[in-house]
Order: structure tokens, then sequence, then C-alpha cells
């Protein structure tokens, strides 16, 4: 379901690859029956392949990874978390227009 730029994360590499990220990462909590979640893919897909290296776009799939679902409190899918330095920055629940998670992107780089 994801690119090769699109890393999929698991709670062993969570921490690595998200809250150590030296550029802006965004978080996709989806799962595989998620109707939502499968159009908004292809959007991530195509954000992570235009912005490189300038981004990280990442996906936990809540079905596999539970214990990070309860660790973000993920109650709905897809849910699209924003870090940077470590830290949680913003959040946006449902499907987003691309132009509004580059948007996102960009506000914290």
């Amino acid at each position: 379901m994801a690119s090769a730029a699109v890393t999929q994360v698991s709670k062993a590499t969570f921490a690595s690859e998200v809250l150590q990220a030296t550029v802006p990462v965004v978080v996709d909590f989806w799962a595989e029956w998620c109707g939502p979640c499968k159009m908004l893919g292809p959007v991530l897909d195509e954000i992570a392949t235009e912005k490189g290296d300038a981004v990280k776009v990442v996906k936990v799939n809540v079905d596999e990874e539970p214990d990070l679902a309860v660790e973000y409190g993920i109650r709905n899918i897809p849910a699209l978390f924003f870090f940077k330095d470590g830290e949680l920055k913003d959040k946006a629940l449902g499907v987003q227009p691309k132009s509004e998670i580059i948007k996102r992107l960009l506000a914290l780089a």
C-alpha cells in the first residue's frame, strides 16, 4: 500500500524513524480494511516522492501496532500526526487534501 518513499514503522522503529528524525515527519495511522485510509495512501505516496529528503512520511498499521495506537490515543483513522524534533506538533483526522498536508508539513520546516 505504500511506495518506496513511505516507511512502515513499528513500535520497535518508531523512535528512530519518527522521534529522532531531523526533518518534519507525518505519521499516518491506518488499517488495511479502512476505505478512507486507502484513499489517502496515494496522496501520501505523492508527497513523499515529491518532497524527497525534506520531509519523512511514515505509516503505522493500527492492527499490527496496537500499542502505538493506544499510546497516541488513536480512536479514528486515518489519523495524521505531524512531528518535528521528536515532538508532536499537529494532528489531522480523516482524509486531508494534499495541499493541506503539505501546508502543515511546511509549517514545521
